[in-house]
């Protein structure tokens, strides 16, 4: 039999990721809550720098591959000027890039949980539990169309909710890894 128990310093390596992870995501969860224009648009920043980067990449796969073929090497090329123009364009206009990436999101979220709402109720007939998945189809689809219907109150509402979630969760998870000495 082998032996499954975790080493000394992996869990302590492991518990100190938790620690590091948890005290990031409330300190993010705290910059939303006390600075949400400006943390949304530092996420907008960082989104258009990965913007340009993966943009330099594929030009760069496509000058330098030597095994691709040309359609591969245009699209390449196609794909990684799009990618450095739409982060320089977001970087030109930050506050506009963060505001209009935070209301697509709204609206993304909103239409998928009115189709998860449908989905649900299709599959009414197959569930086990008609009842609760009836309850959630039908709140799923209420919230997906308030979403909708008012993407900015919804991206106010989706905003503050991360930020209460990420200090809450990266609080627990920071001392769930704190207090817990199991190895």
């Amino acid at each position: 039999m082998a032996d499954t128990t975790i080493p000394r310093t992996s869990a302590k390596g492991a518990r100190l990721a938790l620690i590091v992870g948890g005290v990031l995501a409330a300190l993010f969860g705290i910059a939303i809550l006390v600075w949400p224009t400006k943390a949304a648009v530092a996420v907008t920043a960082l989104i258009a720098v990965y913007a340009v980067l993966a943009g330099i990449v594929y030009l760069g796969l496509a000058f330098v591959s030597k095994t691709m073929g040309v359609g591969g090497r245009i699209g390449h090329a196609l794909l990684g000027v799009l990618y450095v123009v739409a982060g320089i364009l977001a970087f030109t206009e930050l506050q506009a890039s963060a505001a209009f990436l935070a209301v697509f999101i709204t609206l993304m979220v909103g239409i998928l949980w009115i189709v998860e709402g449908f989905v649900s109720l299709f599959s009414l007939g197959d569930s086990g539990s008609k009842a609760l998945t009836a309850v959630f189809a039908i709140i799923s689809v209420l919230a997906g169309v308030t979403l909708v219907s008012s993407p900015i109150w919804g991206v106010v509402f989706l905003w503050w909710f991360l930020g209460i979630s990420l200090v809450i969760l990266g609080v627990l998870n920071a001392g769930r890894a704190i207090f817990d000495r199991t190895p």
